[in-house]
């Protein structure tokens, strides 16, 4: 059990190592159903444009991290939507990434259009404490789940890892040397821009530890959306994705070997179909990240509208 007194004991620059390390380790290598009101969603306006001032807290109470990293896909085929939690989150073998992967190593670019279709999404999930939300102020004072992209964790990165001398590292999940996030949204080409997001000035979220405790306790926890009852089995999941795609593996195997026979390419069907096995070596990132932390969300309005 991590009381708070230790907490405090522990912040500065040996928990901000510690963290990095976590950080890096995870870079090596949603609950499901309606609404869940734990989730704090900004506001924005008709343009699209919107400004919260938010805190990142720290790892709740028995918890290591402060963010869990989940991947996920959604998108539509002739059989349907696929909207499903990856088993590459859990570090094992996922039947649509390893489709996608043999889909883009055929080397046809209709076949690489799809995989891009099909690519898996990153969003991660962190506690909160709302400062500001002009456009919701029941919200502030509260302490909610956030899920965001990798544009928005490349500014928590970037904070705690900033790139010039004159720069000093800060850990965004302290209470006490922490800072807040002033998250600006603006609609760009049709998207959701987080550019302009900085954090403010270094400084305790509050300077009575009672209350910072308080704050503390009421967070969510996080290792809960890596539970295993979050993912469907491999098996379950290739199924779903046969279902989806609208053909037998055998018929997904000659589709995408005509299309590399057709472009004169060299083509082996091996393990064009999902299968369990090792995860292959040769990786595309481009096909497997997405910043876009808000666009499972918009799949799976469509799929249940």
């Amino acid at each position: 059990m991590v009381d708070f007194s230790k907490l405090k004991s522990t912040s500065g620059k040996s928990a901000l190592e510690s963290l990095n390390k976590k950080l890096a380790s995870i870079a090596g290598n949603e609950s499901k159903g309606g609404a869940d009101d734990r989730f704090w969603t900004p506001t924005v306006d008709k343009a699209g444009n919107g400004y919260a001032v938010i805190r990142f807290l720290p790892a709740p109470p028995n918890e290591d991290v402060p963010f869990v990293r989940i991947f996920d896909h959604g998108f539509q085929g002739p059989g349907g939507w696929y909207i499903e939690n990856s088993l590459t989150t859990l570090g094992k073998n996922d039947p649509v990434s390893e489709y996608n992967s043999k889909l883009w190593n055929s080397g046809v670019e209709s076949n690489k259009e799809i995989a891009r279709k099909q690519k898996r999404r990153l969003h991660f999930v962190s506690n909160i404490y709302v400062v500001q939300d002009s456009g919701n102020p029941d919200n502030e004072g509260k302490v909610f789940l956030y899920k965001f992209g990798k544009k928005i964790f490349d500014k928590l990165n970037e904070a705690m890892n900033p790139q010039f001398a004159d720069e000093e590292a800060v850990n965004p999940f302290d209470l006490w040397a922490g800072a807040n996030f002033k998250l600006k949204i603006r609609n760009v080409e049709g998207y959701r821009n987080y550019d302009k997001s900085e954090f403010d000035r270094q400084g305790p979220l509050d300077a009575d530890d009672s209350k910072l405790e308080a704050v503390w306790k009421k967070e969510h926890s996080l290792s809960a959306f890596l539970d295993a009852s979050n993912f469907k089995s491999y098996d379950e999941l290739q199924a779903k994705l046969m279902k989806v795609l609208g053909e037998d593996i055998a018929g997904v195997r000659a589709n995408v070997a005509k299309k590399a026979e057709d472009q004169n390419l060299p083509w082996n069907d091996e393990e064009v179909a999902p299968k369990q096995k090792s995860i292959p070596a040769k990786k595309v990132e481009e096909i497997n990240d997405d910043d876009d932390d808000e666009s499972l969300e918009f799949f799976k309005n469509l799929a249940n509208g």
